[in-house]
């Protein structure tokens, strides 16, 4: 049953809007799920171009945070607002609360009577299992900063426990994170892998003699240690797309081998995908929209046996139809040896392979188990507030999460 006028008042909730990503992909997706919705989030700094693709003429309700001075620089430095950010959202006379939250928005406020359900990209990584690597990345390492920094952290920390309470029911993107609510928070999520836009990308009709990489440039990325691994094998060629605060130092470490492409659009990243000997990718993701998006277009992946990763690419020797070699550990020795690994058993990865294994990951069967899962969420909730007999949110949860793989 699809919710239309006469249905309940929707709310969708998100972080922020800074960059067009996977977390936000997957907002496009649940906006055209529910076109009806109003939309929160903390920031908007969208171009006009990006903002369209949330709804031609879209409200977007912003927060107290987007009009503090420097906040479109510097508004990861105003996380310890963010909280207070998002509980002042004003959601009163919503009925239905949707949020996309990899960091604050599952805190919203919300009543008895109204009905949160959140879709986890992951548990805030900077204030929990990755907060020391934070530390150390963004210059947090020594000194006061590092105690002032440490503070904050731990204030969120508790915080966000308290924030998961207000959920009232809680979908993962991948097994992975499953994992890290129920360490992170004791609460049994479903899965729904994120859409992945398949029709975007097509295989070439050859592929040809280049190895392709492409992501943000942050430290957690791991970049460098593939800029590394081709740095020190010199007849292999490599393509890198992306920008961000390490391109700089990533483009002096690489050799007479390794083009960079810098930041490209939609239309070249799908092109050299289409094209590429295979896909090489060294983060330790939540899901990875563009691993599974890098399948689509018929690449192997040669990608960590880690995060999501691990769920998208069937390796060699445990798959009859493999789409990829993993590799334990993102260093330049290890990923070396998937490249020997994966030019040795090259022939037995096909396009079509690649590609038929992306289709479970498709905006379509994203957006069936999504809307599916909330009407049967809104109609156990219903029940419940009227005193009716039915399945409860904790018995539905318990229902599918006790399946082999939790996924709805």
């Amino acid at each position: 049953m699809a919710f239309n006028s006469t249905g309940p008042r929707i709310a969708i909730v998100y972080d922020w809007l800074v960059t067009l990503g996977g977390g936000e992909r997957v907002l496009i997706d649940m906006l055209e799920c529910y076109p009806q919705a109003d939309l929160f989030v903390t920031v908007d700094f969208f171009s006009e171009t990006q903002r369209q693709q949330l709804g031609a003429g879209r409200k977007i309700n912003t927060s107290f945070v987007q009009h503090i001075p420097g906040a479109k620089k510097h508004y990861w430095k105003l996380a310890p607002f963010m909280p207070l950010a998002v509980e002042l959202h004003d959601l009163r006379g919503y009925d239905l609360v949707l949020s996309g939250s990899h960091a604050f928005a599952k805190g919203v406020t919300v009543g008895p009577d109204q009905l949160h359900i959140s879709y986890i990209h992951s548990p805030p990584r900077f204030a929990w299992d990755k907060l020391l690597d934070y530390l150390d990345n963004f210059g947090y390492n020594t000194g006061p900063k590092r105690m002032l920094a440490s503070w904050l952290f731990h204030r969120i920390r508790g915080w966000d426990a308290r924030a998961a309470n207000g959920v009232d029911l809680m979908i993962a993107n991948s097994d992975y994170i499953r994992r890290r609510i129920w360490k992170t928070y004791r609460r049994d999520a479903l899965k729904i892998y994120p859409p992945v836009d398949i029709d975007r990308f097509q295989p070439a009709a050859t592929r040809e003699d280049f190895y392709f990489c492409a992501s943000f440039m942050n430290p957690f990325k791991r970049m460098d240690a593939v800029i590394d691994a081709f740095a020190t094998t010199p007849h292999r060629r490599l393509v890198v797309a992306g920008h961000g605060p390490q391109e700089q130092r990533l483009r002096a470490r690489a050799g007479a081998n390794i083009e960079f492409l810098g930041w490209v659009s939609d239309e070249v990243m799908a092109d050299h995908m289409g094209r590429a000997r295979a896909f090489v990718f060294a983060a330790e993701e939540d899901f990875g929209i563009i691993v599974a998006e890098a399948q689509a277009a018929g690449a192997p992946v040669i990608g960590l046996a880690r995060g999501g990763t691990a769920e998208i690419v069937r390796p060699i020797g445990q798959h009859q139809a493999p789409t990829g070699v993993l590799f334990k550990e993102a260093t330049p020795e290890a990923i070396r040896q998937a490249l020997a690994d994966f030019e040795q058993h090259e022939a037995s990865i096909t396009p079509q392979a690649c590609r038929e294994n992306a289709l479970r990951f498709s905006k379509q069967q994203f957006k069936q188990s999504y809307t599916a899962l909330v009407d049967q969420a809104w109609q156990a909730w219903q029940q419940a507030l009227q005193g009716e007999p039915g399945i409860t949110l904790p018995a539905l949860t318990a229902k599918m999460a006790g399946t082999t793989s939790g996924q709805y």
